[in-house]
């Protein structure tokens, strides 16, 4: 297993993708979570609806996005981090968040940003992979 991941600006809820923004221009290729799509292969692949509340580790988790994403809705990766730190408490795993007020789909605005974002996801990839982050206790 891994022991860190970044997830930047994610579509991780593939039963409501849909409905959120630009969503149902998706259908076509990822299919129609309201039909057979959801049985037939989109619940295999939602990472929102697969995550098993029976592991006590999961990898140390950064969730980043951007308010103003147009594509994908911030509410992928709030909702993601939200079922996370409940499932996660008391567990072996920690899940960080950060979502910027500003940018798009690429998550920063300008330079500026995406250098901040950079060092964000390399200071935590760098912390969890030497055991230095923090756990849920």
């Amino acid at each position: 297993m891994a022991g860190a991941v970044h997830i930047a600006v994610p579509l991780l809820d593939m039963k409501r993708y849909h409905k959120l923004l630009a969503g149902a221009s998706w259908m076509a290729e990822y299919g129609d979570p309201d039909t057979d799509d959801w049985e037939e292969f989109l619940y295999k692949y939602s990472p929102y609806h697969n995550i098993d509340a029976k592991r006590d580790n999961y990898p140390n988790v950064l969730l980043t996005t951007s308010t103003r994403d147009d594509r994908v809705h911030p509410a992928h990766a709030r909702k993601m981090v939200k079922k996370l730190w409940d499932l996660g408490e008391g567990k072996n795993w920690s899940v960080f968040y950060y979502e910027n007020i500003e940018g798009g789909h690429g998550g920063a605005a300008d330079s500026k940003q995406e250098a901040f974002m950079t060092s964000l996801s390399y200071d935590f990839m760098w912390r969890a992979l030497t055991s230095t982050i923090p756990k849920n206790e």
